[in-house]
């Protein structure tokens, strides 16, 4: 996930406070320059409960990675500010996490003056646009001279694109086929990642314009900064699952379990959809070629069974093959 937005309007808060890591924040802008990088646990009440049943030397949670991106100024597909960093970094990222400032403090800049969160949500799309817009026509013009060839097979597809991005409509928003989504996935264009707003209200606790998630991001660093003790006896709790479970929902992810001769319960992330066999290479990368079978349970099924071999006497463990399309929640050993 790519933490993106206007300078001063909140990331390395955000970054801060969700990685618990220390970064450099300040209310000048671009005080961050080089991308700061943390992975958080995703939130998973069910590893909890199978940790507690298995009783593991370790237990280890899927996470999430997150990207800290310099500010994005007016002009940065012309490389104003950082722009040619920024969009940079944003083209490595599956997802784009945009932060938007609704919240007013005169000790903290604001490079474009006033609070106006659907005008700064436009600055922040144009800019992609245009650094799409740009590659575009790279990719068309190159691709025009083979036309014809079996290399040039996407130019047509390619131009009806460009077409919709000479006129303001991101990617992510057109109507493509699967088929096509694929064919162009290679060139990593920006407005076809999904776009997840979180609005930093700040203590005014403004409602978001626009669908999103609404917090104090501040709050929540300082949050963070408590104990458990503290935070239970002031009776604060932090919101930032909320932007967790939302990146994981918005990337189409699933979470599975492998729980690794009792030794290791482990929970694994996996796209919607996907096979048994899918699965297996997440775990060992040589699975494809030596994979049998797979055997499969519900995690509350294993938790309300007490253990692997109690399930299995009771006959709930069903036996699967590479065909089989992995749920959310599964528990599974596979046999090789």
């Amino acid at each position: 996930m790519g933490i993106v937005g206007l300078p001063n309007v909140g990331k390395s808060t955000l970054f801060q406070a969700i990685t618990r890591q220390q970064v450099g924040i300040s209310p000048r802008p671009f005080t961050t320059i080089d991308p700061n990088i943390g992975v958080v646990p995703v939130p998973d009440q069910r590893l909890d409960g199978l940790r507690n049943i298995i009783s593991p030397e370790k237990t280890t949670p899927a996470t999430i990675e997150f990207v800290d991106i310099a500010g994005l100024v007016k002009g940065a597909h012309k490389g104003e500010g950082l722009g040619n960093q920024f969009l940079a970094h944003i083209r490595n990222c599956d997802a784009v996490l945009e932060i938007v400032r609704t919240f007013d403090n005169p000790n903290v800049e604001n490079i474009l003056g006033g609070i106006d969160p659907e005008r700064d949500i436009e600055v922040v799309k144009t800019e992609l646009l245009m650094k799409d817009l740009e590659t575009l026509d790279k990719i068309t013009a190159g691709l025009e001279k083979k036309r014809g060839t079996e290399e040039a097979k996407n130019l047509a597809a390619l131009e009806r694109i460009k077409e919709e991005v000479s006129a303001g409509k991101m990617i992510s928003e057109m109507e493509l086929t699967e088929k096509v989504r694929g064919a162009i996935r290679e060139y990593q264009f920006l407005t076809a990642k999904p776009v997840i707003y979180v609005f930093n209200s700040g203590n005014e606790k403004r409602k978001s314009p626009l669908p999103g998630i609404t917090m104090d991001l501040k709050e929540e660093e300082e949050i963070t900064e408590l104990s458990r003790e503290e935070r239970q006896e002031l009776e604060l709790r932090s919101q930032l699952d909320k932007i967790i479970t939302a990146c994981y929902d918005t990337l189409r992810l699933i979470t599975f379990f492998t729980v690794t001769g009792g030794r290791e319960v482990r929970a694994w992330t996996l796209l919607k959809g996907a096979s048994v066999l899918e699965a297996g290479e997440a775990v060992h990368s040589d699975f494809r070629d030596r994979f049998v079978r797979a055997e499969v349970i519900d995690w509350q099924g294993l938790i309300d069974a007490g253990s692997w071999q109690k399930a299995k006497e009771k006959g709930i463990i069903k036996t699967v093959g590479k065909e089989y399309v992995v749920q959310d929640g599964d528990v599974i050993e596979f046999k090789i």
